[in-house]
């Protein structure tokens, strides 16, 4: 039956009143606007990632003591790719909050998986990180795995 459509014994006035027509309505199938609200929200979270990789690589390696808890946290604190990095968490999860409200859970938080992806082959391309042939079976798992759910 389309979804715009009320079953014959019900009037629109009763179905848009009925709990269980708006709640099957709110948790449709993920339209454009939700794909584009989880994805975004995926693409914030790993930009973030990203950023923070960044902002530590300039730092160098460091360690939190006693002694140096305060001026290591000042120049974590002051690094551009770290502050943008957490603008970014911020915004994604603000984006991310509007997807869920559109979407099934269980369809949307597998999604972050793709934040994986993304981050791979950029930590690839950006950093030089190895990628190895056991990396790539596994993207591979988590995009079939990601089809498989957007499409139920």
């Amino acid at each position: 039956m389309p979804k715009n459509r009320a079953p014959k014994n019900q009037t629109w006035k009763n179905r848009n009143s009925d709990p269980i027509y708006q709640l099957r309505d709110r948790f449709s199938p993920m339209n454009p606007v939700s794909l584009f609200c989880i994805l975004a929200g995926v693409s914030l979270n790993a930009g973030a990632q990203l950023l923070l990789k960044a902002g530590t690589n300039a730092v160098g390696h460091f360690e939190f003591t006693r002694a140096n808890i305060i001026p290591v946290a000042w120049r974590l604190a002051t690094q551009p790719p770290i502050i943008g990095g957490l603008a970014c968490y911020v915004i994604s999860v603000a984006v991310w909050v509007v997807g869920l409200s559109r979407v099934d859970v269980s369809i949307a938080y597998p999604m972050l998986s793709l934040g994986y992806v993304v981050n791979a082959f950029a930590a690839w391309y950006l950093f030089g990180e190895i990628m190895s042939v056991q990396k790539l079976v596994g993207i591979g798992i988590i995009l079939v795995g990601v089809v498989v759910l957007a499409r139920s």
